[in-house]
C-alpha cells in the first residue's frame, strides 16, 4: 500500500522508511509538514499518513483539521507519530482527526500492527466505493449493451429539453431501431441477437460526439440525443449512424460456441 510519512528528524524519518518498505509498503517521504500538504492535495495522493505531531510550517495537528475540513473522499486514514503522550494529547490528537496515535519513540511491531489496521480500513472503504459505483452503473445502464438504461435516458431528454430551452439552443433526438431484428432472433436464436444488439451498439457509442447520449429504449430500439444540433445536423449524424452500422455485417460467435456453457 502507498504510505505517506511526513517526520522532520532525520534519523526517525529514516527508520520509518526502512521498516514500511521492509514490510512491502510504497512509501512517499516528506521531510516537514508543508511538503506533505502539498502532497496530500495531488489526485493520486496516499490513503493511509504518518504524521510526526511537531513539524517545522504546518504541523501534523493542523494537517489533520484542514484534511477533516475538505471531507475528501475517499477517506485517508491518519496516524499521528508524537512523543506526547497525555490522555489530554490523544484527546487533542483524535479530535483533530487523527484515527490512530502512536508514541515516539515507536515500537516496530506496535507501528506495524497499527499500519495494518489502517491498510485494512483503506481496502474495506476502497472495496465499498468500488461496490457503490458498480451499483450506480447496474442502475443506469443497460446490462446487454451497456449503454444507458430506458430510465436514464430519459432523465437525460428531460434535462437537456430543459437546458436547450433555457439557453435558447437546439436539440437533436434520434429514434432508431434494428430492421427485421426478429428475424435474427428467430433464425440464428437470442444469443445471436444479443450479440448483434451489442455491436450495433458499440458502433453507436463509436460514432457518437463525447456529448451525446445513446441509450436501448427497449428491446431493438434507441435513443440518441444531440445537443446542439439542429434538424439537418441530426439527419447527418443519422446517415453516419446507419453507415456505421450498415456498411461492414455484422460477425457473430459461431452457433456452437453460443449453445457451449
Amino acid at each position: 500500500m502507498k504510505i505517506l510519512i511526513a517526520e522532520d528528524h532525520p534519523v526517525t524519518r529514516k527508520m520509518l522508511e526502512s521498516q514500511l518498505r521492509k514490510w512491502g509498503h510504497d512509501v512517499v517521504v516528506c521531510s516537514d509538514g508543508a511538503s506533505a500538504w502539498e502532497t496530500l492535495q495531488q489526485e493520486d495522493s496516499p490513503r493511509l499518513v504518518v504524521l510526526d505531531w511537531m513539524m517545522p510550517g504546518i504541523n501534523g495537528i493542523d494537517i489533520c483539521r484542514e484534511l477533516r475540513k475538505l471531507e475528501r473522499q475517499p477517506y485517508m486514514y491518519i496516524i499521528l507519530l508524537t512523543s506526547r503522550n497525555s490522555k489530554e494529547d490523544v484527546v487533542e490528537g483524535l479530535e483533530a482527526g487523527a484515527d490512530d496515535y502512536v508514541i515516539k519513540p515507536f515500537d516496530p511491531n506496535e507501528l506495524q500492527v497499527r499500519i495494518r489496521a489502517g491498510a485494512r480500513i483503506v481496502q474495506l472503504q476502497e472495496d465499498l466505493l468500488s461496490a457503490l459505483r458498480i451499483s450506480e452503473f447496474q442502475a443506469s445502464h443497460d446490462a446487454l449493451t451497456r449503454l444507458w438504461n430506458r430510465a436514464a435516458i430519459l432523465q437525460t431528454l428531460d434535462r437537456e429539453l430543459a437546458r436547450s430551452v433555457r439557453e435558447g439552443t437546439s436539440l437533436g433526438l434520434l429514434v432508431a431501431d434494428i430492421d427485421h431484428f426478429k428475424r435474427v432472433n428467430d433464425q440464428f436464436g437470442h444469443l445471436a441477437g444479443d450479440a448483434v444488439l451489442r455491436e450495433v451498439s458499440r458502433r453507436m457509442l463509436h460514432v457518437a460526439r463525447p456529448y451525446d447520449s445513446v441509450g436501448r429504449y427497449g428491446g431493438e430500439e434507441f435513443f440518441v440525443i444531440l445537443p446542439h444540433c439542429d434538424a439537418n445536423s441530426a439527419a447527418g449524424m443519422a446517415e453516419r449512424l446507419r453507415a456505421a452500422i450498415g456498411s461492414t455485417p455484422l460477425a457473430t460467435p459461431p452457433k456452437e460456441s453460443l449453445l457451449s456453457p
